[in-house]
């Protein structure tokens, strides 16, 4: 059995949180996390299985230069993997009450750059229960991953994980 590999960041904060309740969920023998920050397309190509952990900024962030960040950094990495044959799934985390209007909306900047090489993205979920304005992470009626909202809504997070990863293990084979 292949391990699967959760690459997230930043490290310390929500995503971090969030990335061990999925591990946690997942068995901690069979998931390997992985800091984007010093990652590369190397350490990619080591797994088949892959889960993206991946925070939403503001506005001022989007509108700004943000190559600086760990994700900003990480994205030319991703570029330089093709991911067929491979699974791949993505969360992130965003503010539904003050950025209701780009709702998780890095999601969708991540799941195009993986499809753009070649990714099949598992895990996308109904927008049913989720509180937001417009969000680019919607198509076709659902997230291309899982919404986790920690800042207005850490309560859901458990369950929402839990029923993801039960989603995710059919076609993922853990």
């Amino acid at each position: 059995m292949s391990k699967t590999a959760i690459f997230f960041g930043p490290v310390g904060g929500a995503v971090n949180r969030v990335a061990d309740k999925i591990k946690k969920q997942i068995g901690d023998d069979k998931v390997e996390l992985v800091s984007v920050k010093d990652a590369t397309a190397a350490d990619l190509d080591r797994f088949d299985k892959i889960i993206f952990g991946i925070s939403t900024v503001g506005k001022d962030t989007w509108d700004s230069d943000y190559s600086s960040n760990d994700w900003g950094k990480f994205l030319s990495e991703i570029e330089k993997t093709r991911y067929e044959g491979k699974k791949t799934a993505i969360f992130g985390l965003g503010d539904h009450v003050t950025y209701a209007a780009t709702f998780v909306g890095h999601m969708a900047v991540l799941a195009n750059k993986l499809k753009q090489n070649g990714a099949v993205l598992s895990g996308q979920v109904a927008t049913d229960g989720y509180e937001f304005d417009e969000s680019e992470a919607v198509v076709g009626g659902k997230f291309v991953g899982l919404p986790v909202d920690e800042d207005f809504e850490p309560e859901l997070t458990d369950e929402r994980v839990a029923n993801w990863v039960k989603q995710l293990a059919s076609e993922f084979g853990f």
